[in-house]
């Protein structure tokens, strides 16, 4: 098989006290971490592998995970977990770790309504507000024609979110208010795609 030896020697790409800094840092344990190192090292270009915690791999790369392929918040994901200093929201090895930290089973409700928050928040400004929620209702509904809210069902449904979520009644969303709904009702958390 092609690079089989290669592949026995895939544990030590990663030196030992940085996997040992992975595990504490992320909810992954370390056959996880290794297996997410050989997967992010499949989407660099051969010549980039050798070196892969070093290299960034492109967003467009990124979307094609099987876990992010059919997320209606792919882009979202992609941006939020991106460290880029260029704003491309390509990803290194520990933003991809950290994004398949929030993603597994392990991580806290609190850690995945933290993250499913900055997801939501579309324009970053650290609020959830009616056009984010708009947003976040066409994700959710999908784009086509058929499956669209008519303006009115979209008011209203804002409204309703707005009536459950918003405990200080400043027209939006924040943070904490955001917790609290998803503390209530957990599959809040799986609409984000933060749960499987």
């Amino acid at each position: 098989a092609e690079g089989s030896g290669a592949m026995g020697g895939s544990a030590s790409l990663i030196p030992q006290d940085l996997l040992g800094e992975y595990q504490e840092l992320t909810f992954l344990s370390k056959q996880e971490i290794l297996l997410a190192y050989k997967r992010f090292s499949e989407l660099l270009p051969k010549e980039e592998r050798e070196n892969a915690c070093a290299a960034r791999v492109p967003k467009s790369q990124i979307l094609t995970l099987p876990e992010l392929r059919a997320n209606p918040f792919q882009h979202r994901i992609c941006h939020v977990f991106s460290t880029s200093e260029t704003g491309d929201d390509s990803m290194s090895f520990e933003d991809f770790l950290d994004m398949l930290s929030v993603f597994s089973d392990s991580a806290t409700t609190d850690i995945k309504s933290h993250y499913a928050f900055r997801i939501f928040d579309f324009d970053n400004d650290g609020i959830l507000d009616r056009r984010d929620l708009e947003k976040l209702v066409n994700c959710l509904t999908g784009q086509g024609e058929e499956s669209r809210l008519s303006s009115a069902e979209m008011e209203q449904l804002i409204q309703n979110i707005l009536e459950e979520s918003d405990i200080d009644k400043d027209g939006t969303i924040n943070l904490s208010e955001f917790q609290h709904v998803v503390s209530r009702s957990p599959d809040f958390a799986r609409c984000g795609g933060l749960q499987r």
